[in-house]
Parts: structure tokens; sequence; C-alpha cells
């Protein structure tokens, strides 16, 4: 069947049954393309047993190729936005997951460090178009009526990519070896890209849209203007503890508890199952501290205080029983920090004018893969040194309150602006 006169994106009230269909299957595009972002960021980490084995790495060796992903994706996101807005998100969008299947895949022609960094470089300059893209394609394509609910759902796919990968990769690289479980990985967005060509072809975007232009971004005021580097800095500081769970995490529950590569999956799927329910449930304390009469700086910086409180949790890890309360300890510690990034980005949306909002969003990102490279790269150290994963978990716990002294410190008193 194909699509009536009435295209997806036209602003009927009550669309018909084939543009709804049609907005379904690209939010369910969009959602399957984040969630193969996360599941390739993940592999290399949930085969380090195997890999170490076979190349003879050490820590700080595995940490670099961390560190590379980290920087390049830093570096790439300078330019994402202007590739996605020359090209447009269809033809962008899908040169982007084409790129990144197949550097995943690369993986398995890999036989050193320096062709496992060439491969990490490239996947990770490829993944770094996904969010700009995805959220620019459900702002074209989705009437506004539906758009709120489709960017929710894509919001959720990074976090059931990170519960399924560590479930699923291990046994199936035990089974037909780690070369195997990168070349499936990359697969699947070979075929992700052949359903975006087939089911994109007829879309039409909302409105006027297809004839606006990119804004110009006032670098000036944007770097010049303290609200603009309170969220750029807390985003640097909080960012490192995500980055250092999804690439370390594997690692962790073998080194501590001396878990398999058959057996590591359900603590950290678990870790990750608690960080999906931080992220769907996170934006209900702020509302309900306005609705109690407290001020927009007092309802929000509480909503981060408590957040950051509970991110205390994670380095008890480090004494933790068995794998579990382990994983318990850590997936609090993520559930508190989608609480607090929630809170973050809900503040940006509050104190940065509407026009620039998306550029220091992107800046703070850079940041927090910038510092993302710093603890990738510092674990790999510690490890190599003797120190443990001890130090890295006291900079976790302590990360959210550090992150809400310096957005006191740069806005003592948080006020809504007036676009």
């Amino acid at each position: 069947m194909t699509i009536p006169e009435r295209q997806l994106g036209s602003p009927p009230s009550q669309p018909d049954k084939a543009a709804a269909r049609a907005q379904n299957v690209l939010i369910g595009l969009i959602f399957f393309a984040t969630a193969l972002n996360y599941v390739d960021r993940q592999v290399l980490a949930l085969l380090k047993p195997m890999l170490e084995a076979e190349f003879q790495w050490n820590d700080q060796q595995f940490a670099h190729l961390g560190s590379i992903f980290q920087l390049s994706a830093a570096v790439s996101l300078l330019g994402v936005g202007w590739f996605v807005d020359r090209f447009g998100v269809r033809l962008a969008y899908g040169v982007a997951v084409a790129v990144w299947s197949l550097a995943g895949m690369a993986h398995a022609l890999a036989a050193s460090v320096q062709q496992f960094v060439v491969a990490r470089a490239v996947l990770a300059t490829a993944e770094s178009v996904n969010t700009p893209a995805a959220m620019k394609t459900a702002a074209t394509y989705l009437p506004i009526e539906r758009r709120s609910v489709g960017i929710g759902i894509i919001n959720t796919a990074p976090n059931i990519g990170a519960i399924l990968t560590p479930l699923l990769i291990p046994p199936f690289a035990l089974a037909f070896g780690w070369k195997a479980a990168f070349v499936v990985t990359g697969g699947l967005g070979i075929v992700w890209l052949i359903a975006w060509q087939l089911s994109t072809s007829r879309l039409r975007p909302v409105g006027g849209q297809a004839k606006a232009g990119p804004a110009k971004v006032a670098w000036g005021e944007i770097l010049s203007d303290r609200r603009s580097w309170t969220v750029i800095g807390a985003k640097a500081i909080t960012d490192l503890v995500w980055w250092f769970v999804l690439f370390w995490a594997p690692d962790f529950f073998s080194r501590q508890f001396g878990l398999t590569q058959g057996t590591l999956g359900g603590p950290i799927a678990l870790v990750f199952t608690l960080a999906a329910l931080g992220a769907v449930s996170s934006g209900a304390l702020y509302p309900v501290l306005l609705h109690r009469g407290l001020s927009l700086n007092a309802a929000r910086k509480s909503a981060m205080l408590f957040f950051a409180l509970v991110v205390l949790l994670m380095p008890l890890a480090m004494i933790a029983p068995n794998p579990w309360i382990a994983a318990l300890c850590i997936g609090f510690g993520l559930f508190a920090h989608q609480g607090f990034s929630t809170n973050l980005f809900g503040m940006a949306t509050e104190i940065i004018p509407t026009r620039r909002i998306a550029t220091v969003i992107a800046l703070g990102a850079i940041g927090g893969n910038l510092t993302g490279t710093g603890i990738i790269e510092f674990a790999g150290w510690s490890l190599d040194h003797g120190l443990g994963y001890a130090p890295l978990f006291v900079i976790c716990g302590g990360a959210y309150l550090v992150a809400l002294a310096f957005i006191h410190l740069m806005q003592p008193k948080l006020v809504a602006v007036e676009d």
C-alpha cells in the first residue's frame, strides 16, 4: 500500500491509517538504530577477556581503544550538525549507519591494536551522527502531536541496547568466536539500512521545514555566557561516569568476582536495567517539588541533590559480597545519573535561549566525551599500576556533588530565560 497524497508530515488533525503506520515505522527505525549504536559500542568491552588472551593486551592498551573512541566522537560532534543539515537526515542517517556498520564488522579483520584503533575511530565518527540525526528526523517528519511520544520511545533505546548486549553477545562469542560477534552486530546495521531506504522514500517534512536552512550559530554570545559554561561544565563532570561504566564494567565484574565471559551478562544487564528505570522515571521529582511551592531554583537543585546523594552508593560495589549486590550499587548509581542528567537537560532548556540550546548541548556532549577519555585512560593506568578500581569508584561517587557545587557557583539563582 502506498501513502496517499496526504503524506507523512502534513498537518491533518486525524492522520489516516497509512500515515500513522508510516510514522510508527519511522519511530521503530530510529529506535532500532539508536539501540544498535549502543550494541556496537559495548561489544568490545564485553569481549575483553577473549581479545586480551589472543592479542596479549595490557589494561593501558585496552584503555587506548576506549579513548580513541571518545576523542573521535568529540571531534566529530563539531561537524555533525553541519553534515546532517547540509545533506538531509535521510541521506546523512543512512550513510552514518552504513559506515558504522562496516566499521564494526572491520573489527573482525583487525590483527593488532593499531588496526583496532582505526576501526574504533571510524565507528565513533559515524556513530556521533546518531543522536542529532535521530532528533532532527523526529522533528522533521513527525507531526507535533506525536513527536514527544516518539522521542520518549527513542530515548529508551540506549538502555535497551545496553541491557540486551551483555545478555546476548558473550554467549554468542563463546559459541561462534569473537569475530562472528563483530560481523553479526555490524550486519544488523546493513539490514537496518535496507529497511530505512525502503521505508523513508515517500516521507515528506512537516510544514515548510524542507525550505528552512540551518540557523547561524552566535559563538561569541554562547562562549561569553556563564549559563553556557554551567551546562557544559556539569555535563563534563558527570558524563565521565556513564562512559566509565559502559567501557569498564565487564572487566570490573570479571576481575572483582571472577565472572567468566558467559556469566557476566546478568549483572551488567541489571546495571543498565536500573539505568533504564532511571531514564523513564527521573523526570517526575522536579514537578512534584514545584507543586509543593518550591521556586524553580530550589526545586531544580533539590532534585539534583537527591540524585547526587544516591550516586554515593556506587563505591560500595568495591566491598559488595557478590556480583549481584555490586550490580545493584552500580545500577542505582546509573539510575541516579539518568535522574541528574534529566534535570541538567531540563535546567538547560530553562536558562539557555532556545536559539542556542542545541549548540550548548552539543558542546556539553563534547566535554563529556573528553572527560570520558580521561577516566578511561586513568582506569587503564590505575589497573596497570596496582591501584585497582577503588580510585575510579571514588571519583564516580563524588562527581555529581562536585557538579552541583559547580552549578551553584556559576548560577547561584537559576532564572528561566524569556525568549
